[in-house]
């Protein structure tokens, strides 16, 4: 994966920051808006086929790599990149809506934030 050493530029901290509240914004945030958070994110992998973010920071992604996959090498994992990509571009962020509206709506606990 082609990462310009200086690339952990703004656009990478935000793209982290995006990222990591993907994952933690179902207890924090209200659950309509996660939802369309994560239907904007997974139109625009079907719509550019691509993370638009991706170039702002120099990630290629070329030979299936994903933020994600960088991420996980960047600690020293190697995972199957074609695997993770078809897991982030494909159920990951249906599945963490549903987790939203399952967490806030059927077991009825409040966003932490708003």
């Amino acid at each position: 994966m082609e990462i310009k050493t200086e690339s952990k530029n703004l656009a990478f901290w935000f793209h982290l920051f995006i990222t990591i509240m993907a994952w933690i914004g179902p207890f924090l945030v209200d659950w309509r808006v996660m939802v369309a958070c994560y239907c904007i994110i997974w139109l625009q992998f079907r719509v550019f086929n691509r993370c638009l973010l991706n170039k702002a920071h120099g990630l290629h992604g070329g030979d299936n790599a994903t933020f994600y996959s960088f991420l996980f090498e960047e600690i020293g994992y190697r995972p199957d990149r074609a695997r993770l990509k078809k897991v982030v571009r494909g159920w990951l962020y249906l599945a963490l809506a549903a987790v939203a509206v399952a967490w806030q709506v059927g077991l009825g606990m409040k966003p932490l934030w708003f």
